[in-house]
């Protein structure tokens, strides 16, 4: 049996406190400002009415959102959809109804561009719609955990398991709470980063458990802090490289997808960056202090095997 060597092997394990106060440190800012500023929900979780403009030139969204102001219209959100010359504008829920309200906003801006621009098209978000989302969204979370979970549990060992789903809680939490505590805008498109997010943590948190398992199996000698040490210092260049290749493409999205991609890509850059976080720190130390040891990824001896062979 080839023995593996330890000896470069970075201690990560041995700043495992310090990670623990770190994580705990963000954990309760995401956490008191998620209880105490809630979310920035967007329509598509509170209802409202959704307008699609286009113009023949280019648009100019500060002067957009200065008419939409004066015309009492100042909590609209105005941003860029497809080209510069297409216009997504949404209103909060209103006592008026969706037609009235889309064309008087349609109005002000015919008015103030001397009719260069041209209604697409008008959508309304019903508040019983948005309750139905934000449950479905949260049900979604949940259960993906869960499946998760039992996954994890039966593919390695359910210290593993807990240790995944910990980070997982632990990406998801800090990256919704940044929302809350910076109040960018809550939508479909972050909860389906979140998602995201969930995948990639859990793949990277996998990678790592799948070489810590392979090495418990061939380290003759060794604690478990080491084993994992080495499993985290085998892994860490691919870690790296998955992380930077991703954030790059995250990077160009972000500031070339348009306004409207924001905050998909900005929830899936935190939780690249967290997650990679957390499938060193995070996931790795909860199962240690599970007390995970050699024994328990031994593959099961068989007993009472008679050997017929001659």
């Amino acid at each position: 049996m080839q023995l593996i060597k330890t000896k470069s092997a970075i201690n990560f394990m041995g700043k495992r406190n310090i990670a623990m106060v770190f994580s705990a440190i963000l954990l309760l800012v995401a956490v008191a400002s998620i209880m105490t500023r809630g979310l920035n929900l967007g329509i598509d979780f509170t209802g409202g009415t959704l307008i699609e403009v286009g113009y023949t030139q280019d648009a100019n969204l500060p002067a957009i959102r200065e008419t939409l102001a004066q015309g009492g219209q100042g909590d609209a959100s105005v941003q860029q959809f497809g080209t510069a010359k297409d216009v997504l504008i949404r209103l909060a829920k209103s006592d008026q109804p969706s037609s009235t309200l889309s064309n008087e906003v349609f109005g002000m801006l015919s008015k103030a561009v001397d009719g260069q621009v041209e209604l697409r098209r008008v959508e309304f978000v019903g508040p019983q719609v948005g309750d139905e989302l934000t449950e479905d969204g949260f049900l979604a979370v949940l259960v993906a955990l869960m499946a998760i979970l039992i996954y994890v549990a039966l593919r390695f060992e359910w210290r593993f398991a807990v240790g995944s789903v910990v980070a997982l809680i632990h990406d998801v939490t800090i990256t919704i709470g940044l929302f809350s505590l910076l109040q960018i805008e809550f939508d479909l498109p972050v909860l389906a980063a979140v998602l995201a997010v969930i995948g990639y943590s859990l793949n990277d948190t996998i990678v790592v458990f799948d070489r810590v398992r392979e090495n418990f199996r061939k380290m003759r000698k060794g604690t478990s802090e080491s084993i994992i040490n080495s499993s985290l210092t085998q892994t860490l260049s691919r870690t790296l490289m998955t992380s930077l290749t991703t954030i790059l493409v995250l990077l160009a999205l972000f500031f070339l997808g348009g306004e409207i991609i924001h905050g998909f890509a900005f929830a899936l850059l935190v939780g690249v960056f967290v997650g990679t976080y957390s499938s060193i720190y995070v996931a790795s130390t909860a199962a240690l202090m599970l007390g995970v040891s050699k024994e328990d990824l031994m593959p099961v001896q068989k007993e009472n095997v008679v050997d017929d062979r001659p």
